[in-house]
């Protein structure tokens, strides 16, 4: 899996036609192994999704059950909204898309994705709940959620020792104590923590059950002003108070695994896979490396988190439709579900199949934060939203500078508002 800022980025409008269904004369013909032998189900996965056991593993069983063939083709994430949105408004559209989870609202407004509400009652009765939302657009089920990924806080076991700390926090006060000791104790950095870490900032707003917009008639307009943002503003100011880094600047600029590698930064947040970043800029820091989850107001329930992941949907248009119902039963089994999380290090789409993930740390610590994590608005007209010059990292940062939350959400909000009125 690509471990990088799953984000919506623009989607192009599209119109497609839904291929009409099959007889149920045809269904029964083709029921039991073989039912479908002659055919190729195509699907599109994206660079670094599918590791390679399981592909074999799925591909094999398909294979077997059905009789049919698999083409699996794999994409990268450069430019994949338009070249999914082309795909999808042709008469032959790949059959089954792997499709980032906040991309999906965009996708089905358009008339691009199949329903899968059937498939949902036949295996999805336990997908949990917060990884399926971005599956369900205007009520309706349009993917079934396949994985997803979280920050988790990546410490630097030294550092945390040198300054008389014995265990882990699981509050956010806790953390903080942590945080003040490293200042009070060490010569290194609390933790780094840059102005405008965007999507650590949207786990605080879902933590703190904040909507970052909200109706006025039928458009979407900003809710930026809303105080229970500010009061999650308030939270990233606090952690960003024990840090040296730049107000300006994201976790990209300059890379925050590799400050972290100099072995002189008490903690990051960040995805799993950035410790790996650390590690190949300095391979000593690999035996100081330790995670856990973001700790909460309280012990019970940790701090909201951003989750990206992917989805598999069915393309409306294809003629395969049940086919590729059948390729879904097989790759979100509990067996092949699990296998996925246990061999990419990825949160599985049911909370009983989290046990896979014991021995992988940054997957274990990312996991408990799964079922209270969520997204950005899943709203086709977010899509715009986070294109450069982001207005909300431009809103954090003049926070962080000294304005009031209420005057840094007004200055952001016309660009808010523009942006959200977009036509996708």
């Amino acid at each position: 899996m690509k471990r990088g800022l799953i984000a919506a980025t623009g989607v192009v409008a599209m119109l497609v036609s839904v291929a009409a269904c099959g007889s149920s004369d045809d269904k029964d013909e083709k029921s039991g192994a073989d039912g479908f032998k002659g055919e190729t189900l195509t699907l599109w996965a994206m660079d670094g999704s599918a590791p390679e056991g399981w592909t074999k593993a799925v591909q094999a069983e398909f294979e077997k059950k059905t009789g049919a063939k698999l083409k699996i083709e794999i994409q990268q994430w450069n430019g994949i909204q338009q070249k999914v949105t082309t795909a999808l408004s042709e008469s032959s559209p790949p059959d089954v898309i792997e499709i980032g989870n906040t991309h999906t609202p965009a996708y089905a407004q358009t008339g691009g994705l199949a329903e899968l509400g059937d498939l949902k009652k036949t295996i999805g009765a336990d997908w949990s709940a917060s990884l399926n939302k971005s599956a369900v657009y205007d009520g309706k089920q349009y993917a079934a959620p396949w994985f997803a990924a979280s920050r988790v806080v990546i410490y630097n076991k030294k550092v945390w020792a040198d300054a008389g700390i014995k265990e882990t926090p699981r509050t956010r006060a806790d953390f903080f104590k942590a945080l003040e000791a490293i200042e009070k104790k060490t010569d290194a950095e609390p933790i780094y923590m840059p102005g405008q870490n965007w999507y650590f900032f949207d786990g605080l707003t879902i933590g703190a059950g904040a909507e970052l917009v909200k109706k006025d008639g039928d458009t979407w307009v900003s809710n930026l002003a809303d105080p229970k943002v500010g009061k999650a503003m308030d939270i990233y100011k606090q952690y960003q108070s024990f840090s040296k880094a730049p107000k300006d600047k994201d976790e990209a600029t300059p890379q925050q695994a590799e400050i972290f590698a100099k072995g002189k930064t008490g903690a990051f947040i960040g995805m799993g896979w950035e410790a790996a970043t650390a590690i190949k800029a300095n391979p000593a820091i690999e035996k100081e490396i330790g995670y856990f989850t973001i700790p909460g107001e309280t012990a019970d329930k940790p701090e909201g988190v951003f989750l990206g992941g992917s989805n598999l949907a069915v393309a409306a248009g294809s003629e395969k439709q049940e086919l590729a119902e059948e390729f879904l039963k097989i790759a979100l089994s509990d067996a092949f579900e699990g296998q996925l999380a246990k061999e990419g290090g990825v949160i599985p789409n049911k909370e009983s199949l989290q046990t896979v993930l014991k021995g992988n740390a940054p997957a274990e610590a990312a996991a408990p934060a799964a079922k209270s994590g969520g997204t950005t608005p899943l709203i086709p007209e977010w899509a715009a939203v986070e294109n450069p010059p982001n207005p909300i990292k431009t809103y954090m940062t003049a926070v962080l500078n000294g304005k009031s939350h209420a005057e840094a959400a007004e200055s952001v909000e016309d660009e808010l508002n523009k942006r959200l009125s977009q036509e996708q």
